[in-house]
């Protein structure tokens, strides 16, 4: 058996190939390669998908958060709730403005940002905290309707961090179309990815809306009339051209990751591991498949490497305990969960080509590490 990585995208643009080269050509016969048309059409797209009322095409997913940050109003200095089991990108947004994160805990059966810990985080927080960045890890929402009625009692604003959820939903609602603002990254990596860095802003609110498309373009609405102090965060045509066209293959693509993760839950039950935890009103669409060992992962991940099997830790160092963030003052022990999460989480290949023949592969491999 080949080695099996954790994503072949060259899988998955083999069959399109010619819809996005003519995609390209279409974008270099018009040389018009900052804020193109393309760039509005995706941006509807988005719109139509999500169902939101506008969607802000800009340069990556961590400014994403960043400018929905600057957009809601949140300043220097101001507290920002997040989890401390996620990817950097989230609280290097915060942290990237001036804003200080707080870290706050996650649900152990869901790895999502924990109700009581978000309470506790605002009891005993030292700095005014003006907002909440839930972050959907690994293709399924956080819990919005508790977020929601916390935010709402302490004035705060809900920023949807989606970058591993674009189409996922929770209770009927797309996933970044609940909170004030969701921010998406279009990361190759990602269910929808582009040739390249990308992100997007989502929102329902349309002075926010005229904010971001303000900020992502150097402050100004006409050229050289800067209104603001903005950023050059836009994006490009070129990315937005090629996520037009993939975005019409994502629900297809989420459904075979999903199929793909029932086959996993299938054989793996008996097992003893975790498999995923999926909440009623939940439609998870599996950016990663996420098993878990008690105690740790480790040999697991050892036993499926040796296979060729590309499984990885999703993440092993929460943000708490990041050098980067050493100057917040937390300290081991802090978030019980999001350490323990870290040791004993792993994830496997769930990506929509996968063959039959490497799932069998991967499930078996699975299987022999735990008849040893």
């Amino acid at each position: 058996m080949e080695k099996i990585p954790v994503l072949d995208l060259k899988k998955q643009i083999e069959p399109i190939r010619s819809e996005i080269d003519a995609a390209i050509k279409k974008v270099i016969d018009n040389a018009n390669f900052i804020l193109g048309k393309e760039v509005s059409e995706f941006e509807d797209d988005v719109v139509a998908y999500c169902r939101v009322k506008a969607a802000v095409g800009v340069c990556n997913g961590t400014d994403a958060i960043k400018l929905a940050l600057v957009a809601l109003g949140i300043k220097a200095g101001d507290g920002v709730i997040c989890p401390a089991f996620t990817y950097f990108a989230t609280a290097g947004a915060i942290a990237a403005m001036g804003a200080i994160p707080v870290f706050a805990d996650i649900d152990p059966l869901t790895y999502n940002i924990s109700l009581a810990s978000i309470e506790k985080a605002l009891k005993n927080s030292k700095v005014g905290i003006k907002a909440i960045i839930p972050v959907h890890l690994y293709g399924q929402c956080a819990d919005m309707d508790g977020i929601s009625n916390i935010a709402k009692k302490n004035n705060l604003k809900v920023i949807e961090d989606n970058a591993q959820a674009f189409g996922a939903e929770y209770k009927g609602e797309k996933s970044g179309s609940i909170g004030d603002c969701g921010t998406v990254s279009l990361f190759p990596g990602k269910n929808l990815g582009a040739f390249g860095d990308a992100g997007m802003v989502l929102t329902n609110d349309q002075e926010v809306e005229s904010k971001l498309k303000i900020l992502r373009n150097q402050g100004n609405k006409d050229k050289y009339y800067h209104l603001v102090l903005g950023y050059n965060n836009r994006l490009d045509t070129l990315q937005a051209a090629i996520l037009k066209v993939k975005l019409k293959y994502l629900d297809g693509w989420n459904k075979k990751r999903q199929a793909n993760a029932d086959y996993y839950n299938r054989n793996f039950k008996s097992l003893g591991l975790k498999i995923p935890f999926v909440p009623e009103g939940n439609m998870h669409i599996y950016h990663q498949y996420t098993l878990r060992v008690d105690g740790t992962s480790a040999k697991l991940m050892d036993h499926l490497n040796s296979k060729g099997i590309d499984a990885r830790v999703y993440y092993p160092v929460p943000l708490h305990l990041q050098e980067c963030f050493k100057y917040l003052g937390y300290k081991p022990g802090d978030f019980p969960e999001s350490e323990k999460a870290s040791l004993e989480v792993l994830s496997i290949p769930v990506y929509p080509d996968l063959t039959q023949e490497q799932l069998d592969y991967i499930v078996n491999s699975v299987k022999e590490y735990f008849k040893k």
